[in-house]
């Protein structure tokens, strides 16, 4: 073997990028610290610190890199660490009773403990490290026995999977990973999927051809090369800029206006939603129809269905004002931006109006999904035309 290709098969072990954000990596490990400490908190209050129970088991470390810094991974879902961790309990347990020798034990267990997590669906890496536990975790383990299943394993891992499912829903991440439901109109060979080039059969077929498990969950697979075909057609479109596409100029309202002239104006122009701005023309806040109608159902403030009628009657002193109602948290882009990055911010984040600022930071435009669409056919038809 010649020395460049022992130097190139040494580069192989060169790990690639991460991709995720700061912000998310620092969220995963204040998620890890929480998740630990909550885990050991309940068996200290359970159990108390004269139990000859461990409070914390080494797996559990392993547990939360996967349920804090990984939560979409299949082999982080509720029932892959709670299977998989009392199955490799038991399996660890009853090796370590049956086989006296440790090593011919941890091995059996180990192998024992991944064919019936594949059987029952509930592969769990750290749930190795839970068969060699039961085997090799000493006297202090052995004496437990099967006890050793329910505590400290069932009690750490609902620890852990508790307080795993609460930070991620305070923090606004989704967890559990629920795969999502594929109804009639997206089944295979359905237009609303043979127009992506591929179908979920095609998906499935060529995962069950596979030899190995791949740590991404199927619907997440299809999202991403879908997501990944949109961007392919979006970089035919690149020289677009929101400027091209935009809806100027747009129709704002203040602080000041109230919430019926705010709603008269959102019917009479056919708008679902008016950026709020300030003196100096720079976007503060949007409003939207649901915002008038009923801010109590977004747990933001009171019922303002009561105050319907007294619109009715023009009593528009008592009407709230725009300020009140607004969502101060906007999206905002400049002129000068590619409708490429448009595409994540409606297709995925759940925008549905994106006010358009010029270089000073004032509003000059408002674009829509109905925008971005136009703005797209009306390209594909000029380079169809020119190609012809």
């Amino acid at each position: 073997m010649s020395s460049y290709a022992v130097v190139r098969w040494f580069s192989s072990f060169i790990p690639g990028a991460i991709t995720v954000r700061w912000p998310e990596r620092l969220r995963s490990c204040l998620g890890a610290l929480l998740g630990i400490a909550f885990t050991g908190g309940t068996m200290h209050v359970l159990l108390g610190p004269t139990a000859n129970i461990p409070l914390l088991v080494a797996p559990m470390g392993a547990s939360a890199v996967l349920l804090f810094a990984i939560p979409a991974s299949p082999l982080a879902q509720p029932w892959s660490i709670i299977g998989g961790n009392l199955v490799s309990a038991t399996v660890g347990v009853a090796c370590a009773g049956w086989i006296a020798d440790p090593v011919g034990a941890a091995a059996l267990a180990v192998a024992l403990a991944i064919a019936l997590m594949f059987a029952l669906r509930c592969v769990h890496p750290p749930s190795g490290a839970v068969a060699l536990t039961a085997v090799l975790g000493g006297p202090t383990v052995h004496a437990m026995g099967y006890g050793f299943v329910a505590a400290p394993i069932a009690i750490q891992s609902v620890a852990l999977l508790c307080a795993a499912i609460v930070y991620h829903a305070v923090t606004g991440h989704r967890y559990p990973h629920i795969a999502q439901q594929h109804f009639a109109n997206n089944a295979a060979g359905s237009p609303a999927t043979s127009k992506a080039g591929f179908t979920r059969a095609d998906l499935e077929a060529v995962l069950s051809r596979r030899d190995e498990l791949l740590d991404i969950d199927v619907d997440d697979l299809e999202s991403l090369l879908r997501d990944v075909q949109l961007q392919a057609y979006a970089r035919k479109f690149n020289g677009l800029t929101c400027a091209d596409i935009m809806s100027s100029p747009a129709v704002a309202v203040s602080m000041a206006t109230s919430a019926v002239a705010a709603w008269n104006l959102l019917k009479q122009r056919g708008f679902k939603a008016l950026p709020v701005t300030n003196a100096g023309q720079q976007v503060i806040g949007i409003v939207t129809r649901a915002d008038l109608v009923d801010k109590q159902s977004f747990g933001t403030g009171p019922v303002l269905p009561l105050l319907i009628p007294r619109w009715f009657r023009r009593d528009a002193s008592a009407a709230p004002l725009v300020g009140a109602l607004m969502n101060p948290d906007v999206r905002t882009v400049d002129v000068a931006t590619p409708i490429m990055e448009l595409l994540p911010l409606f297709a995925n984040d759940g925008h549905h109006h994106i006010p358009v600022l010029d270089l000073e930071e004032r509003l000059v435009g408002m674009i829509t999904e109905a925008d971005l669409i136009a703005g797209l056919y009306r390209q594909a038809y000029v380079e169809q035309h020119h190609a012809a």
